[in-house]
């Protein structure tokens, strides 16, 4: 038996005799449960921001809100995720007396983390969009708030679809960071069972080829997205 194969069969008897199996499963569901749930929450946070951002500045109340929301930016922008998780986690949350699991910690920071990054992918598609549509709904008596929801952002997020996607597969390779607050994700589980077994290089493989078959998933559903959103286009 060769040395590769010995390191094959010293994985497969971690991963699968002595339960490694179910901290991958663990890893890969707080994986998925950062990702979605944070991308959710950048959406929401970021769209907001960017209807902030675009908003006209005539009254005094857009203009501070303006400031407020472009410190947000710079701030989460100009800061490495694993800062903000470590000051969140050890700093800000006792201090406000607090106490949080590392996942629902994480997916915090991760959404609020991405917020700042969508907030310009979003404004940038709201920006794409022809002027004539945001007129011609305040034409027909709407206000600028439900022409922006009803009217504007479903067809800048058709245009910024590509690059949601790609936020969407950066914040799952970044959640590896999240084992700095204790939290167990795909990294922590195969970098446990290569602690318990000596051996590194088999699980350090099996995580990569399965963060590439993750980010392909989504690739591939991406494209589904974007086949049927122009085939409703072209339907019309």
């Amino acid at each position: 038996m060769s040395d590769f194969d010995r390191k094959i069969q010293t994985f497969i008897k971690y991963f699968i005799d002595y339960g490694g199996y179910r901290e991958v499963l663990t890893g890969l569901k707080n994986t998925a449960v950062i990702a979605v749930l944070g991308l959710l929450i950048g959406i929401v946070i970021g769209t907001l921001i960017a209807i902030v951002r675009v908003m006209p500045k005539y009254k005094r109340l857009p203009r501070v809100l303006d400031k407020i929301c472009a410190f947000y930016v710079a701030l989460f922008r100009g800061t490495p995720i694993v800062v903000q998780l470590l000051v969140f986690y050890y700093v800000a949350l006792p201090l406000m007396g607090l106490n949080l699991d590392s996942v629902t910690v994480s997916v915090c920071v991760f959404g609020l983390n991405s917020g700042a990054y969508i907030s310009e992918i979003m404004r940038s598609g709201i920006q794409s969009v022809d002027r004539g549509q945001m007129e011609g709904g305040r034409s027909v008596g709407l206000s600028y708030s439900t022409t922006m929801i009803k009217i504007v952002i479903p067809q800048a997020v058709k245009n910024i679809l590509p690059t949601l996607g790609n936020e969407f597969i950066a914040l799952i390779k970044e959640t590896s960071v999240v084992s700095f607050v204790g939290a167990v994700d795909l990294y922590v589980a195969f970098n446990n069972i290569g602690s318990t077994s000596y051996e590194f290089m088999i699980p350090y493989i099996v995580m990569a080829l399965l963060y590439i078959i993750i980010v392909l998933v989504i690739t591939l559903c991406i494209k589904i997205m974007e086949r049927s959103l122009g085939k409703s286009d072209r339907g019309r």
